[in-house]
């Protein structure tokens, strides 16, 4: 599980003059929270931030969160962007203790080509971009990849589905949809045109043998 020292300071005036006056000199106003500790203002580095969460891990890294000198371990709980920018604005932080279970969402990369779906004029449509799941933090895994090059027009991969790796519960209902299959409307209209070519045929077929049991 990815994890980094991300370096953070105290003393940050708070009330939004101040935290404007940060984030224009790249600096991210914050606070850290968890259980059994008073709340803490501090501020980060953008560029700092910015390396801390690029790992694979993502929004999911393990932080050693070090205030001065005082080390959290963290997590990332909220990001607050601009709305129009979408640069980070604050940031929540939620300590975390190693040893215990915690919730969050893992994301889920798809990989593979379904060709069967394709030549069947279909989209394969992934309806769950994250699984929330169970564990402790240093267990969190950076991503669920799902292989759909088996996937046919009647396939869907279910939560249940997803392998985990041990120590690694889903919350969610193991029947819930992860990746499912659309049918393009053509193929639709297509289907309902062939069914009516049959249908006209067997009406021909029927009208025909009338006029033969006629003669």
């Amino acid at each position: 599980m990815s994890e980094t020292v991300l370096l953070a300071h105290t003393g940050r005036a708070t009330g939004s003059a101040n935290s404007r006056r940060l984030i224009r000199e790249d600096v991210i106003p914050a606070v850290v929270y968890g259980q059994g500790m008073d709340p803490i203002s501090i501020s980060v580095a953008r560029r700092d931030l910015r390396i801390a969460l690029s790992g694979p891990a993502g929004m999911n890294t393990v932080l050693d969160l070090d205030v001065d000198g005082t080390v959290y371990p963290a997590i990332v709980k909220e990001l607050q962007r601009h709305p129009v920018r979408r640069t980070v604005q604050h940031i929540d932080f939620i300590q975390v203790n190693l040893n215990e279970q915690i919730k969050v969402g893992v994301p889920v990369r798809l990989e593979g080509e379904a060709k069967n779906v394709m030549s069947n004029n279909g989209l394969v449509d992934l309806t769950m971009t994250e699984i929330e799941v169970s564990t402790t933090p240093r267990l969190i895994p950076d991503e669920f990849v799902i292989d759909i090059s088996d996937m046919t027009v009647d396939t869907t991969i279910t939560v249940g589905d997803v392998p985990l790796p041990a120590g690694v519960v889903a919350t969610a209902d193991a029947d819930l949809p992860v990746v499912t299959v659309i049918m393009m409307r053509a193929s639709a209209e297509t289907e309902a045109a062939a069914d009516d070519e049959a249908d006209g045929a067997d009406a021909g077929e029927a009208e025909a043998a009338g006029d033969d049991a006629a003669e």
